[in-house]
């Protein structure tokens, strides 16, 4: 409300402005939230604490003594204070995300795991608090997870497997996140339940099941013709054919490539885990 007031008018904004003559280099002023941008709420609240005393200031002027009484007291900075800090890493990941140049479909099971660990710290610290403000701040960070997890659970299971073959084929996570998250949960990552062999199973089923199985072995009749037609000089329409150069040959070593001992285990990364 009261970036609102100041606002208002030019002449306002001009005497707010004249508050913070000879104490700062780059005079602001209040801003307020915008509904479609998710970073607004806390850029309203950093900006609202960084002109704190300038607000004060302006308010002292007799023509704005009616609004006083809205300048929030010292409990209630105290609270927004909390809300900036409860606020901050999903700007953190915002930003991150919308700063890319590459594909970032790979790290948002990591960016999910890192903002639900967050809420849940918020939240097991709120748990017991019995102040008023505490317990609707646990109030809002709940209801803020269960948001977050229908956007999960509707995200997994139409996308699942494109993130996990993202993931595994990224030559910077690779089975990394996997194994940290078993680990954040006591699992060994060799476990038939852990993380780590579910997905990878999974990423080498699709790959025999979906890739291979449609790609690899080409009909007779195909090859007959692609024969007669000299298309592929090196082809020969016996059996299920495979060419020496053919590009689709994913059976070199996979495998190999997934196991333990092949996957990067310097990669640096947290150790959170998915929360349903």
């Amino acid at each position: 409300m009261l970036a609102v007031l100041i606002t208002l008018t030019p002449g306002r904004q001009n005497e707010f402005i004249d508050c913070q003559t000879a104490k700062v280099s780059i005079a602001e002023l209040p801003i307020m939230d915008v509904k479609a941008c998710w970073n607004s709420i806390l850029e309203l609240l950093e900006r609202g604490c960084r002109l704190r005393e300038f607000t004060h200031e302006w308010l002292q002027n007799p023509k704005y003594s009616d609004y006083q009484p809205l300048f929030p007291t010292q409990a209630e900075w105290t609270i927004v204070k909390h809300v900036m800090e409860v606020l901050r890493l999903f700007r953190y990941w915002t930003l991150w995300m919308s700063k890319r140049h590459t594909v970032t479909l790979h790290p948002i099971i990591t960016v999910y795991n890192d903002m639900f660990y967050h809420m849940d710290f918020v939240m097991r610290a709120l748990a017991k608090k019995k102040t008023q403000w505490k317990e609707e701040l646990f109030f809002a960070v709940k209801l803020a997870r269960q948001k977050l997890s229908t956007y999960y659970a509707q995200v997994t299971p139409t996308a699942g497997m494109l993130q996990i073959s993202a993931h595994i084929l990224d030559p910077f996570w690779k089975l990394r996140s996997f194994r940290r998250w078993d680990k954040g949960m006591d699992i060994n990552p060799d476990d038939e339940t852990s993380y780590t062999t579910q997905s990878q199973e999974a990423f080498l089923k699709y790959v025999e099941n979906e890739y291979c199985a449609k790609h690899r072995h080409v009909p007779d009749n195909v090859l007959e013709t692609i024969a007669r037609n000299n298309l592929l000089p090196c082809a020969t329409a016996s059996g299920s054919y495979q060419s020496s150069c053919d590009p689709y040959d994913l059976s070199s070593d996979d495998e190999e490539y997934l196991t333990a001992n092949n996957v990067a285990v310097t990669t640096p990364g947290r150790s959170n885990h998915a929360a349903c």
